[in-house]
Protein backbone atom coordinates (compact mmCIF):
# COMPACT_ATOMS: atom_id res chain seq x y z
CA UNK A 1 0.00 0.00 0.00
CA UNK A 2 1.30 3.46 -0.92
CA UNK A 3 1.55 5.86 2.01
CA UNK A 4 0.11 9.35 1.76
CA UNK A 5 3.66 10.77 1.99
CA UNK A 6 4.75 8.68 -1.02
CA UNK A 7 1.67 9.76 -2.96
CA UNK A 8 2.49 13.37 -2.08
CA UNK A 9 6.08 12.95 -3.29
CA UNK A 10 4.69 11.52 -6.52
CA UNK A 11 2.50 14.59 -6.87
CA UNK A 12 5.57 16.82 -6.37
CA UNK A 13 7.46 14.88 -9.05
CA UNK A 14 4.57 15.39 -11.47
CA UNK A 15 4.51 19.09 -10.60
CA UNK A 16 8.27 19.33 -11.24
CA UNK A 17 7.84 17.59 -14.61
CA UNK A 18 5.07 20.03 -15.49
CA UNK A 19 7.38 22.93 -14.61
CA UNK A 20 10.06 21.54 -16.92
CA UNK A 21 7.53 21.42 -19.77
CA UNK A 22 6.62 25.04 -18.98
CA UNK A 23 10.29 26.03 -19.14
CA UNK A 24 10.65 24.46 -22.58
CA UNK A 25 7.56 26.38 -23.76
CA UNK A 26 8.91 29.55 -22.15
CA UNK A 27 12.27 29.22 -23.89
CA UNK A 28 10.57 28.67 -27.24
CA UNK A 29 8.34 31.71 -26.76
CA UNK A 30 11.26 33.83 -25.52
CA UNK A 31 13.26 32.96 -28.65
CA UNK A 32 10.29 34.02 -30.80
CA UNK A 33 9.98 37.29 -28.89
CA UNK A 34 13.69 38.06 -29.27
CA UNK A 35 13.47 37.28 -33.00
CA UNK A 36 10.72 39.93 -33.22
CA UNK A 37 12.79 42.56 -31.41
CA UNK A 38 11.79 41.73 -27.84
CA UNK A 39 13.54 43.51 -25.00
CA UNK A 40 14.11 41.80 -21.66
CA UNK A 41 14.08 43.47 -18.25
CA UNK A 42 14.26 42.11 -14.71
CA UNK A 43 17.30 39.84 -14.97
CA UNK A 44 18.15 40.18 -11.27
CA UNK A 45 14.79 39.21 -9.86
CA UNK A 46 14.37 36.41 -12.42
CA UNK A 47 17.33 34.53 -10.96
CA UNK A 48 15.84 34.86 -7.49
CA UNK A 49 12.48 33.64 -8.81
CA UNK A 50 14.06 30.53 -10.35
CA UNK A 51 15.85 29.71 -7.10
CA UNK A 52 12.72 30.30 -5.01
CA UNK A 53 10.53 28.08 -7.19
CA UNK A 54 13.16 25.35 -7.39
CA UNK A 55 13.64 25.26 -3.63
CA UNK A 56 9.89 25.29 -3.09
CA UNK A 57 9.31 21.75 -4.33
CA UNK A 58 12.31 20.47 -2.38
CA UNK A 59 11.08 22.19 0.78
CA UNK A 60 7.61 20.69 0.40
CA UNK A 61 9.01 17.16 0.32
CA UNK A 62 11.64 17.84 2.99
CA UNK A 63 9.11 19.17 5.48
CA UNK A 64 6.67 16.32 4.95
CA UNK A 65 9.38 13.66 5.27
CA UNK A 66 11.73 15.36 7.72
CA UNK A 67 9.07 16.48 10.16
CA UNK A 68 6.76 13.49 9.56
CA UNK A 69 3.83 15.69 8.62
CA UNK A 70 0.63 13.63 8.51
CA UNK A 71 -1.95 13.99 5.77
CA UNK A 72 -4.47 16.50 7.18
CA UNK A 73 -7.62 14.79 5.89
CA UNK A 74 -10.35 17.16 4.69
CA UNK A 75 -7.96 20.16 4.80
CA UNK A 76 -5.57 18.25 2.55
CA UNK A 77 -8.31 17.52 0.05
CA UNK A 78 -9.36 21.18 0.14
CA UNK A 79 -5.75 22.20 -0.52
CA UNK A 80 -5.65 19.76 -3.44
CA UNK A 81 -8.75 21.44 -4.86
CA UNK A 82 -7.11 24.85 -4.56
CA UNK A 83 -3.88 23.55 -6.14
CA UNK A 84 -5.81 22.09 -9.08
CA UNK A 85 -7.82 25.30 -9.49
CA UNK A 86 -4.52 27.23 -9.52
CA UNK A 87 -3.25 24.97 -12.30
CA UNK A 88 -6.43 25.53 -14.30
CA UNK A 89 -6.04 29.31 -13.91
CA UNK A 90 -2.37 29.07 -14.91
CA UNK A 91 -3.20 27.13 -18.08
CA UNK A 92 -6.00 29.54 -18.94
CA UNK A 93 -3.54 32.44 -18.62
CA UNK A 94 -0.88 30.62 -20.67
CA UNK A 95 -3.39 29.71 -23.38
CA UNK A 96 -4.69 33.29 -23.48
CA UNK A 97 -1.21 34.75 -23.87
CA UNK A 98 -0.24 32.11 -26.44
CA UNK A 99 3.23 32.67 -27.84
CA UNK A 100 3.53 35.85 -25.75
CA UNK A 101 3.74 33.84 -22.51
CA UNK A 102 7.09 33.09 -20.93
CA UNK A 103 8.61 33.12 -17.48
CA UNK A 104 10.75 36.17 -18.16
CA UNK A 105 9.79 39.81 -18.74
CA UNK A 106 10.28 40.18 -22.50
CA UNK A 107 8.31 42.87 -24.32
CA UNK A 108 8.06 43.10 -28.09
CA UNK A 109 7.66 46.80 -28.93
CA UNK A 110 4.40 47.70 -30.60
CA UNK A 111 2.41 44.61 -29.63
CA UNK A 112 -0.94 45.41 -28.00
CA UNK A 113 -1.56 43.97 -24.53
CA UNK A 114 -3.51 40.72 -24.28
CA UNK A 115 -6.93 41.40 -22.77
CA UNK A 116 -8.71 38.08 -23.39
CA UNK A 117 -9.22 35.08 -21.14
CA UNK A 118 -8.60 35.79 -17.46
CA UNK A 119 -6.95 39.06 -18.47
CA UNK A 120 -10.49 40.41 -19.03
CA UNK A 121 -10.86 40.38 -15.24
CA UNK A 122 -7.36 40.70 -13.77
CA UNK A 123 -4.00 42.19 -14.59
CA UNK A 124 -2.02 39.24 -13.25
CA UNK A 125 -4.00 35.97 -13.22
CA UNK A 126 -0.83 33.87 -13.58
CA UNK A 127 0.54 35.39 -10.37
CA UNK A 128 -2.74 34.63 -8.63
CA UNK A 129 -2.22 31.01 -9.66
CA UNK A 130 1.32 31.07 -8.25
CA UNK A 131 0.15 32.59 -4.95
CA UNK A 132 -2.55 29.94 -4.59
CA UNK A 133 -0.16 27.16 -5.51
CA UNK A 134 2.57 28.22 -3.06
CA UNK A 135 0.03 28.13 -0.26
CA UNK A 136 -1.96 25.04 -1.30
CA UNK A 137 0.69 22.56 -2.46
CA UNK A 138 2.49 22.40 0.90
CA UNK A 139 -0.78 22.40 2.87
CA UNK A 140 -1.93 19.41 0.85
CA UNK A 141 0.20 17.35 3.23
CA UNK A 142 0.47 19.62 6.27
CA UNK A 143 3.72 21.42 5.37
CA UNK A 144 2.57 24.70 6.88
CA UNK A 145 6.09 26.08 7.48
CA UNK A 146 6.88 25.75 3.76
CA UNK A 147 3.54 27.35 2.88
CA UNK A 148 4.23 30.29 5.17
CA UNK A 149 7.90 30.88 4.31
CA UNK A 150 7.53 30.55 0.55
CA UNK A 151 4.31 32.57 0.44
CA UNK A 152 6.01 35.44 2.25
CA UNK A 153 9.12 35.22 0.06
CA UNK A 154 6.95 35.12 -3.05
CA UNK A 155 5.00 38.20 -1.90
CA UNK A 156 8.26 40.14 -1.63
CA UNK A 157 9.41 38.87 -5.01
CA UNK A 158 6.10 39.73 -6.67
CA UNK A 159 6.38 43.33 -5.48
CA UNK A 160 9.59 43.64 -7.48
CA UNK A 161 8.42 41.50 -10.41
CA UNK A 162 5.11 43.29 -10.96
CA UNK A 163 6.68 46.74 -10.83
CA UNK A 164 9.32 45.71 -13.38
CA UNK A 165 6.77 44.01 -15.63
CA UNK A 166 4.22 46.81 -15.60
CA UNK A 167 6.95 49.41 -16.25
CA UNK A 168 8.28 47.36 -19.17
CA UNK A 169 4.79 46.90 -20.68
CA UNK A 170 4.38 50.68 -20.76
CA UNK A 171 1.56 53.06 -21.57
CA UNK A 172 -0.56 50.78 -23.77
CA UNK A 173 -0.69 48.22 -20.97
CA UNK A 174 -1.44 50.87 -18.34
CA UNK A 175 -4.32 52.22 -20.42
CA UNK A 176 -5.76 48.79 -21.27
CA UNK A 177 -5.70 47.66 -17.64
CA UNK A 178 -6.46 50.97 -15.89
CA UNK A 179 -9.77 49.77 -14.44
CA UNK A 180 -8.77 46.17 -13.72
CA UNK A 181 -7.60 44.90 -10.35
CA UNK A 182 -4.25 43.17 -10.07
CA UNK A 183 -5.29 40.03 -8.20
CA UNK A 184 -8.92 39.72 -7.17
CA UNK A 185 -11.78 40.19 -9.61
CA UNK A 186 -14.39 42.71 -8.64
CA UNK A 187 -17.87 41.43 -7.95
CA UNK A 188 -20.60 43.69 -9.22
CA UNK A 189 -24.05 43.36 -7.78
CA UNK A 190 -26.78 44.02 -10.23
Amino acid sequence: MVSSAHAYLGFLVLLAAERLVELVLSQRNAARAFARGGVETGHGHYRVMVILHSLFLVACGAEVLGLSRPFPGAAGYAALGVALAAQALRYWAIASLGEHWNTRVIVVPGLPPVTRGPYRYLRHPNYVAVVLELAAVPLLHGAWVTALVFSLANALLLRVRIRAEEAALGTAYAEAFAGKPRFLPEVHRG
